[in-house]
This record gives C-alpha cells, structure tokens and sequence, in this order.
C-alpha cells in the first residue's frame, strides 16, 4: 500500500438511538428534512419522498429527479414487504443507428465498452435514459403517505432558493468532473464559475454559494402541479424539447410511457430470518446468492475472524462470476455496464419510523454528475444510463430502444430471527453487493448493534480475482486473505473511495438506531427531534 496518509489518525460517526424516527442518509441536511417530517407526524413513506427531493437538490452529482432508482419497504402493520422499481430504461425514440463504434478500442481506461462515435453514450444529451425518480415518489407517496406532496416538496424547493453551499466537498465533486461539464452551457453556468471549479472561501464568515433559481422554479411546479407534469405536463414538454434540440433521443411519449412498478421482493432465507430485496435486473439476485453460501461457511461467533472474512471473500467472488457467466461475461468486464469498473454516482437513505415501518432506498444518476447535461429550461442534471448498454450488438445488455438498464444497487430489508430488523444499502456501483452482504453478517451473524457494525472493518471482493482489504482488519484477517486471494489493501478515505458508503436503520423492539459511513464527509444519522 503506497500512500502518504497517517497512520494514527482515527475517524468515528456515532449510531443514534431513539424511541421516534431517524434518517440515516449521505447527506446530514436531507437526512435532517427527512427526520422534520416524521417529527411533523409524518410516515416513514412520507420522509422517503422529502429526503429523495431534498438529496437530488443538495448532492446534485449524486442523484436527483432526472435519475432512477428502487426501494425496499416494510409495512408495520400489515407486516408486509413490498419494491418500488423506479429503474430507468432507454428511451423508445432511441435509434441504434445514431451510436456507431469507431472501432478505436474501448471509450477510455474506465469505461469497458467499444467507443462510440463522440462518446454519445458516455455524457451529453444523447446518453439520457428515461428518469424514473418522480415516478417512484409518485408510486410511494400514492401507496403509503399521510401528508400532502407539496409540503414534502417544500423543503427542497427552499433548499434550491438557498443556492449550493460550496465546501471542500462540494468543489471537490465539481471538480472531478469539470472537464465534461463545461462541454455544456446550461451546465457550466450550474457548476461551475469562470469555467473553474467554485472554491470554498478562507474567511469565517464568507460563503459561496452557486445559485439553482432554475431547479427551484422547476422542484416548485413539481409541488404545485403533480408527478405527472414530469411526465406529461410543461416539465415533460420542457426536459423533452432540452434534449432533442441538443440532439438526444428523449421524447415527450417517452416520458409519458414511464411508469414505476410495485414487485414482489426476493425472500431470501437467513439464519432463521429472512432478507428481502430488490429482485431482477438487480444486483438482489446474486446478494441471493452469497448469502446462500455463507449461511454455510460463516460460523456465528462474538466477532468476525480470520474464517469468516474469507468466507466473505469467497462467497462474494463466487456469485459474482455465476452473476458473469450468466449474463454471458466471465471476464468481469462487460456484462454489468460500464459501473463495471467505472466510479458510481448513487446515494443510498434509510429509514425508520416511530410506529417500525422501514425503507432502504438507492437512487442513482449512474455516473458522478450523470451525463453531465443539465437541461437548460429547468436545470435538471440528467442521467446518463445510456451508459449502461453494450453498444456492441448481440450481447444480452445489448444496447436497444425501451430497454431497461441493469443496475448494481442492492437495498434491503432484514429480519433477523432474534425479531431485530434493519434497513441497509449503499453506493459504490459494484461495491455495493459487498458491503451490505457484511454489515447484514455483522448484525444478524455477529449480534453486533450500529455503531459496532458501521465501524467494523470490511472487504472487497467485487473486482475479479483481487480482495481488497480495509488495512485496519486484524492482522490474522490480512495474514488469512493474503494467503488465499490476490490481497491488496487500501485505507478508508473520503476520496476515492475504496470500499461502498453504507447507510442503515435498525429496529429493535420499540427502539430504532441508526448509522451511515464514517468516511463521508456529509453522511448522518439523524432522529427526529
């Protein structure tokens, strides 16, 4: 491990605990909108739909209402589990012909697929995908929620009126992808100042903040007039004639034909327990399957081993090459879309109310900043999930009109057999799998409660035959991977992250806990108040 990072610094978030409701989010200020409306009497379903517009408004590179996503919900009194799928799918107007490959190897280092012709898949109007978030919220909200949808709106449209508070964290998410966003106007003049990155200010009280006046206009009519404006009304006539006129494919009838589904979860058994997820084109199938395996090879204990993470290990690189294969890709690098290998941009929330409903929500704009084409009318960043597709044909995930794109989030909803159940996903793309295999093993096999399980070290074993390993695990645990994996080990940061960003609520009883990733600089528990 080559580094010049200290070796004693010690970085802790404490779980919360609470008899109410608590949001556990990447961001402390959507997570604290969240918490204000289960405050307010608010249900769990009710703090999703805030939290959701809130994040998109706050972490814009993240997710957002021109992303997608999925939800696990557990409802408490009908002691249901149901998924709210929300993915997001090529548009119909798509023409396969308008993404020709040049022939010239893949798009860059970080991309795996054949290039294509201006990278059109990559960024830009012509990599957009049908958004499915509005959607979702609109399914949610319809289903479960007690309060009206403009007042869950509201936070977020006072929150663009604030302006994007610039920190270090903010510039640098900016600038990672700077040089893609100042190939367009509408969103340069969003992120970017003198075509620079905006910087954090020296000064105790000076502040900056970029202005979002086009984002408020737009989260305000999404209040005022309904989910169904973003898909039929001004807002779909506005994104639609955005993106054409720059030369994407989204049409008007696309957005219309958008609907979010209601699925019934994989019941996957554990321990006496069970584990539900996100089933299809998920990555809940092959959770299914890791698990299924280390029901047979971790050995419940007071804490994890030597034995139990390669076990981890093992059972992660086993579901994924069946994962692979299956999809017609045993070399890692195809099959699952460019988040093969490609950093993520997704946020994941969770949720817990004071009556023991749950959420486990992960939304996505695919790439940090999507495609990196905010739409001009209403200041939109939309996705590029595009980039999902092979755009060499023939293959299963083979790019093509109305198709839908195949995802690596993995929120879920657990019961433990003690009766304990938790909420848990993250972002990271392929990480993601991983972490939430270990952090249900340390609760459910381990007994470990939040703060024990958010701040125990993890592995990675999503990246073919290398294991990579957090450098604080105990020394036989390195000394065990080392001998049976391709072992590399990297430390927890902030950025580039190494390993996934967890989010998790947990319930026990009457009482509910939660935690999110100590190495994100903005991510927080919070309780109502």
């Amino acid at each position: 491990m080559s580094d010049q990072f200290s070796n004693t610094q010690q970085i802790r978030k404490p779980a919360v605990t609470s008899k109410g409701g608590i949001v556990a989010a990447q961001s402390r200020r959507a997570a604290e909108v969240g918490a204000a409306v289960l405050a307010a009497g608010g249900d769990c379903v009710d703090a999703v739909v805030a939290t959701t517009f809130a994040l998109g408004v706050v972490e814009p590179w993240m997710s957002g209402i021109g992303g997608g996503g999925a939800m696990v919900l557990y409802r408490a009194r009908e002691n249901r589990y149901e998924v709210i799928d929300y993915g997001m799918r090529a548009p119909n107007s798509l023409r396969i012909e308008d993404y020709p490959l040049t022939g010239d190897g893949t798009a860059s280092d970080l991309f795996p697929w054949a290039r294509v012709k201006d990278d059109r898949n990559l960024h830009g109007p012509g990599s957009v995908a049908v958004p499915g978030v509005v959607a979702g919220m609109e399914e949610a909200h319809r289903r479960h929620a007690k309060l009206p949808w403009k007042d869950l709106l509201k936070p977020s449209v006072d929150l663009a009126g604030e302006g994007l508070l610039v920190d270090w964290w903010t510039t640098l998410m900016i600038a990672s992808s700077a040089a893609d966003l100042r190939r367009y106007p509408a969103s340069a003049a969003a992120y970017l100042q003198d075509g620079l990155p905006p910087n954090a200010q020296w000064g105790i009280k000076s502040m900056v903040r970029l202005p979002q006046d086009r984002l408020k206009a737009t989260m305000a009519q999404l209040a005022a007039e309904g989910a169904r404006d973003f898909y039929e009304g001004g807002l779909a006539r506005s994104i639609a004639a955005d993106i054409r006129d720059d030369g994407g494919a989204l049409s008007v009838e696309d957005l219309a034909a958008f609907r979010a589904h209601v699925r019934e979860p994989l019941r996957i058994p554990y321990r006496g327990g069970y584990v539900y997820a996100t089933p299809e084109l998920t990555a809940g199938p092959t959770l299914a399957h890791t698990l299924r395996l280390l029901q047979q090879s971790v050995q419940p204990s007071p804490s994890p081993e030597a034995a139990a993470y390669t076990a981890y290990a093992q059972a992660l690189q086993t579901a994924y090459r069946e994962r692979l294969q299956g999809m017609g890709d045993a070399d890692g690098r195809r099959s699952l879309g460019a988040e093969a290998v490609a950093p993520a941009c997704t946020t994941h929330f969770s949720v817990v109310d004071r009556d023991g409903n749950m959420a486990a929500v992960t939304q996505t704009l695919l790439s940090t900043f999507g495609s990196k084409f905010v739409t001009p009318q209403t200041g939109i960043t939309m996705n590029n999930g595009i980039m999902w597709f092979d755009p060499t044909p023939g293959t299963p995930n083979s790019l093509a009109p109305g198709k839908r794109c195949l995802t690596n989030y993995t929120p879920v909803v657990a019961q433990a057999a003690d009766g304990r159940r938790l909420a848990v996903g993250a972002s990271g793309g392929r990480r993601i799998l991983p972490a939430v295999t270990q952090l249900l093993s340390f609760v459910i096999d381990f007994g470990m409660n939040l703060d024990a399980a958010i701040h125990q070290p993890r592995i990675d074993a999503s990246e073919g035959a290398i294991v990579i390993g957090d450098a604080r695990l105990p020394p036989a645990a390195r000394e065990a991977l080392r001998a049976r994996f391709d072992y590399e080990e990297a430390r927890m940061q902030t950025m580039p992250l190494k390993f996934a960003c967890p989010s998790v609520v947990l319930r026990d009883g009457a009482s509910n806990s939660g935690a999110a990733e100590p190495f994100h600089a903005w991510s927080e528990a919070v309780a109502e108040a």
